[in-house]
C-alpha cells in the first residue's frame, strides 16, 4: 500500500512500490545536496540506487560504503556523486578527500548518513529520512 501525505512529504510504501515512491521523492527534492538519514538496513543505498536509475545513469550502479564517493554519469551527460559517510570516523578525513568542494560543485550529491554532516555544510539542502516499520518504510522530508 502506498500512502502519500503532501503536507509533511510523507511516504509509506513496501519495497514492491519503490519505483513509484523513488519518483515522489525525485519531486521532492529541490536542492544539489541531498541528505538520506536513517538506521543501517533501513533501505538508503537501494532508494538512491532507484533515485539514480530514475536519472538515467550509464553504467552500473553500486554502493560507495568503501570508496565514500561515487561518481555517475547520466542521461542528460551531467554528473551526480553519490556519497556514503558510513565509515568516517574524523572529519579530517572528508577534508581530505575533497568532500566539501563536491557539495560546492553544483551538481547533485546524494549523501548517505548525511546526519553526520549536516551542522557543516554552508549551502541549502534537503533532508530525508527512512524509517523502517515492519515491512513498510516510512520517507519523510525534514524541514
Amino acid at each position: 500500500m502506498l500512502i502519500f501525505r503532501l503536507i509533511n512529504m510523507e511516504i509509506n510504501f513496501g519495497l514492491k512500490q519503490l519505483k513509484k515512491a523513488s519518483k515522489e521523492l525525485k519531486s521532492h527534492i529541490n536542492q544539489n545536496v541531498v541528505l538520506i538519514c536513517g538506521e543501517m538496513g533501513v533501505g538508503k543505498t537501494t532508494l538512491i540506487k532507484e533515485l539514480l536509475l530514475l536519472d538515467g545513469v550509464v553504467g552500473n550502479v553500486s554502493s560507495p560504503t568503501f570508496s565514500i564517493i561515487n561518481e555517475y554519469l547520466i542521461d542528460s551527460g551531467e554528473v551526480i556523486y553519490h556519497m556514503d559517510l558510513y565509515r568516517i570516523k574524523d572529519i579530517n578525513e572528508l577534508e581530505n578527500i575533497g568532500f566539501f568542494e563536491y557539495l560546492e560543485s553544483g551538481r547533485t550529491c546524494l549523501i548517505e548518513w548525511g546526519e553526520m554532516i549536516e551542522e557543516l555544510i554552508d549551502s541549502e539542502y534537503n533532508k530525508f529520512t527512512i524509517i523502517k516499520d515492519n515491512n513498510l518504510r516510512i520517507l519523510k522530508k525534514n524541514i
